[in-house]
């Protein structure tokens, strides 16, 4: 297609409606009519990227395969349309700001005044427009962060304003994405808020094309002619969002509501087309229909706010359709670990996935849960952190290396079979200084991480600064803790295993980031299914008693 077309999404009324989902959907539905469609977030915080966010603060922090730190809204892009995301799909405040900055520095601005208008409405605009530039993509769907009234997002909506103008008729639309309350009370659904969201957007110089309404109770035809008339937009652009059972239902919601339909036209595309979504519904149907259920403890310390784990929740979503079972994540906060709690809470799941994270804060707990997985057979899997308390519980109690640690928790630990890379050693600066993105992995055969991806040769997304310490391999491989997962570059480990354990392996990088619906990740498959024959072999054995 010669002219690339944008889509941008805002929010009004109130934030957490849902704009991700809302675009990721529309994305998949024009992708599934043969359109090549990617998505980006604008996010209005000053921070240069999400990586030093604690995870409370704004969900988990998700890595792009070129290394970016980003927002979390870009792991539902890549698991609804599996198309990788970069660094250009997420753009911050305060990566405007410092480019701007440094461009003055340099004298590019020929001495001008640097202002809002023109400098950094004119750097957004390079940053909306960048993915479209080498004409990959038919369409761009743009998702600005935060609300509109916001202070922090009147940069970013003046740059649409322009830009919409600039592109001209036909190449690009506003969705606005509100709320429409239920007044219990009353008894009724409320059209006044969305109103007063869609006159402050005009007030900025934006016309919303589409309304798609957030609500918790089905929209009245009389209520969509209404919004239609106060909001100045057709009738048919009134898009109806109810709240559903999965996310994954959406597409299909929007696909009834027609809103690709809307949008095609709006754009004047094609619709000729009808979107296949044979595999998606397929997912969907394995999803709702389980044939078995287990009980899984995602063991970590940031468990209050599930965002903080989302890529390892939809994982486990997708392994669990892959193997027709109803996974049931039970969130078990590490610090409330010990060995007087330890066996009321997980001595009757099916299997522990110990998570990722930084600091000292909870990893004795997440030690004692690795050894209880190890010393009475339940499926492990640890991923990063994990991953390290796993090796640090094998060297404490198997090598019985008195003390042994991370130099992260512990600096003067006498035994660091964790430690800081010896490049790491020197960085002051924390943000975007870690190994992150794709690293090459060479796996051993006949282990068990070859047979679960089939093939010797992986690559795998990181982000973290410590590794096993491979001063520490000869014993631990000795006492039957085997790096069966390697660097070919960096000869770094990437996995172990304990080859004696029915299913116990720990990983030093992040599948959750790679598993989408189209591709559930072949280690979450595994360790569903592994989780499922355990919990039959012990439901067997109970029967039996």
């Amino acid at each position: 297609m010669a002219q690339t077309k944008y889509i941008f999404v805002t929010g009004g009324v109130s934030s957490s409606l849902g704009k991700g989902i809302i675009a990721a959907s529309l994305a998949k539905l024009l992708q599934a009519r043969g359109y090549k469609t990617t998505i980006q977030k604008l996010d209005p915080y000053i921070n240069v990227d999400p990586g030093t966010l604690n995870p409370y603060e704004h969900g988990e922090c998700y890595v792009t395969e070129d290394g970016a730190e980003t927002d979390l809204d870009l792991g539902h892009y890549e698991r609804f349309l599996n198309v990788n995301t970069s660094q250009a799909n997420n753009v911050t405040t305060g990566r405007i700001y410092q480019s701007v900055i440094e461009k003055e520095r340099r004298g590019e601005f020929l001495g001008k005044t640097v202002q809002v208008v023109p400098h950094i409405t004119n750097e957004i605009k390079e940053r909306i427009q960048q993915l479209g530039k080498n004409h990959e993509y038919d369409i761009v769907i743009t998702e600005i962060g935060g609300t509109v009234g916001d202070i922090e997002s009147l940069p970013y909506i003046e740059a649409v304003r322009q830009l919409k103008w600039e592109l001209g008729d036909d190449n690009a639309l506003v969705i606005h994405l509100t709320l429409v309350p239920f007044l219990s009370a009353a008894g009724e659904l409320k059209t006044k808020p969305t109103q007063h969201s869609v006159k402050t957007l005009m007030e900025s110089g934006i016309k919303a094309d589409i309304l798609v309404c957030r609500t918790e109770h089905e929209l009245s035809d009389d209520i969509r002619r209404k919004l239609a008339l106060f909001c100045n937009v057709k009738q048919e652009a009134v898009i109806q969002s109810i709240d559903a059972s999965t996310i994954y239902d959406v597409p299909n919601m929007m696909l009834e509501e027609g809103l690709d339909k809307v949008t095609l036209k709006k754009l004047a595309l094609s619709d000729e087309t009808s979107p296949n979504l044979t595999h998606w519904n397929e997912f969907l149907k394995r999803h709702k229909n389980p044939k078995y259920e287990v009980t899984i403890g995602l063991i970590g310390k940031y468990v209050e706010l599930q965002d903080s784990y989302k890529s390892i929740l939809e994982a486990f979503i997708h392994a669990g359709a892959a193997n027709e079972v109803k996974v049931n994540i039970e969130s078990i906060h590490s610090e409330f670990i010990n060995d007087t709690t330890i066996q009321n809470k997980i001595s009757h799941l099916d299997g522990i996935l110990v998570a990722p994270g930084f600091g000292e804060r909870g990893v004795e707990g997440k030690i004692d849960a690795v050894r209880f997985a190890r010393e009475n057979n339940l499926p492990f899997l640890g991923i990063c952190l994990g991953m390290q308390m796993a090796v640090i519980e094998f060297a404490r109690n198997v090598l019985k290396l008195k003390n042994a640690n991370s130099t992260e928790m512990d600096p003067n630990t006498p035994h660091p079979v964790i430690d800081l890379m010896e490049e790491q050693k020197e960085i002051t600066h924390m943000g975007g200084t870690m190994r992150l993105g794709s690293w090459k992995c060479s796996l051993k055969e006949g282990s068990i991480a070859e047979s679960v991806y089939g093939t010797r040769e992986i690559a795998e997304r990181h982000r973290h600064r410590y590794e096993y310490n491979n001063k520490y391999a000869d014993k631990l491989e000795t006492q039957g803790m085997v790096s069966t997962g390697i660097n070919p570059d960096t000869k770094l480990v990437e996995i172990v295993e304990i080859p004696e354990h029915p299913w116990f392996i720990g990983v030093q990088y992040h599948p959750e980031y790679k598993s989408t619906v189209a591709n559930p990740h072949p280690l979450f498959v595994a360790f569903v299914k592994a989780a499922k024959e355990y919990s039959k072999k012990k439901n067997g054995a109970s029967l039996a008693q």
